[in-house]
């Protein structure tokens, strides 16, 4: 089975060719492709949405084309099309399920929807294969941060979220307070190494609360009130600003960690998965694994590259649908907003 995925939900566009045997779930990319648009949105300091699908329209044409060149395919040999069709920015989404729809009609390929999480879900099983269901994935991208109880391909309950930002905003946001430029996070990851991370006091939001929810804008505030008592970031030295970055990428990390060993033990489940943009933090990996490992808990990590949105996972979740007997659907179309509990 050979699918050709499509990603275009924010400011990567990304196509990957995945094969797989459905008898046996195994498989492997073919080839893959991302242009990220980095540089293009770092002089706005975030996302413009216009630009970026401009950005996609002028892209994922010549992308597809170059692809199917570097893996020896022609489109007769394409037989399914996997395209992401929500949640993100509506002039993204549409680029790529229009580019998807219309190369399914011409070339007589069916095109299945994919929810932009259920792929960060699966991505694990990009690495060989999926953990034994149930599991309990910590889902943390862009807007999101989720805990979700994967009972099985296309059964997903939302376990755990954000109540307000959500890490990656805080990472992001408290990154732009210490000056560091677009995309905050893996600045202020790389700022942290060797910081000193109880220099500055910082808050854990909702560590503490009888649930599985999270909060992180009390937590930014804490931060800009920091930044504010030392005098202004124009006060604040080198020593100064690696501390600050160490004490807020550790008590996200903290966070996050002990929220979903929680889950885990409050739905006795002996697996664990990270996904998404934030699970490709180093320290955030290095804690999880740790602890764990302490209450015989196994942790599935995606590659780093496959954390980040790309589109081998989109192929993917298609592969994991297509051999569960999950139909195809005529009627669909692009949805900004697409709650996980929508999937069908």
């Amino acid at each position: 089975m050979i699918i050709l995925g499509i990603e275009s939900s924010c400011d990567e566009t990304a196509v990957a060719i995945y094969e797989g045997d459905p008898v046996n779930g195994q498989g492997h990319i073919v080839a893959e492709q991302i242009a990220s648009q980095i540089e293009t949105h770092a002089k706005f300091g975030g996302v413009v949405p216009e630009v970026a699908s401009r950005e996609h329209l002028t892209a994922l044409g010549p992308m597809v084309d170059a692809l199917l060149s570097e893996a020896s395919l022609n489109w007769s040999d394409i037989e399914h099309i996997a395209v992401t069709a929500g949640p993100g920015l509506m002039g993204a989404l549409l680029v790529g399920t229009s580019y998807a729809r219309a190369a399914g009609m011409v070339n007589d390929i069916p095109v299945m929807p994919i929810h932009h999480m259920e792929g960060h879900l699966l991505a694990p099983g990009l690495e060989g294969v999926l953990p034994v269901f149930p599991f309990i994935t910590l889902l943390v991208s862009g807007g999101h941060t989720l805990l979700v109880q994967v009972k099985a391909v296309g059964q997903y309950e939302v376990i755990g979220q954000t109540l307000d930002d959500a890490a990656g905003e805080c990472f992001d946001k408290s990154a732009r307070l210490l000056g560091l430029p677009y995309p905050g996070g893996p600045e202020l990851a790389a700022l942290a190494v060797d910081g000193n991370a109880r220099r500055y006091k910082l808050p854990r939001p909702m560590l503490n609360r009888d649930n599985l929810n999270f909060s992180f804008s009390g937590l930014k505030t804490a931060v800009m009130y920091a930044v504010k008592g030392a005098g202004g970031l124009e006060c604040l030295g080198k020593a100064e600003r690696r501390d600050m970055a160490a004490g807020i990428e550790s008590a996200i990390c903290e966070v996050l960690v002990k929220k979903s060993i929680r889950a885990c033990l409050q739905t006795d489940s002996p697996r664990l998965v990270i996904a998404g943009g934030v699970a490709a933090n180093k320290r955030l990996r290095e804690m999880l694994t740790e602890l764990a490992g302490k209450k015989g808990i196994a942790v599935y990590l995606p590659h780093p590259r496959h954390c980040t949105d790309n589109a081998a996972m989109i192929a993917y979740a298609a592969f994991q649908k297509i051999r569960s007997g999950m139909p195809y659907f005529e009627n669909w179309d692009a949805r900004p907003r697409w709650s996980l509990s929508g999937i069908k």
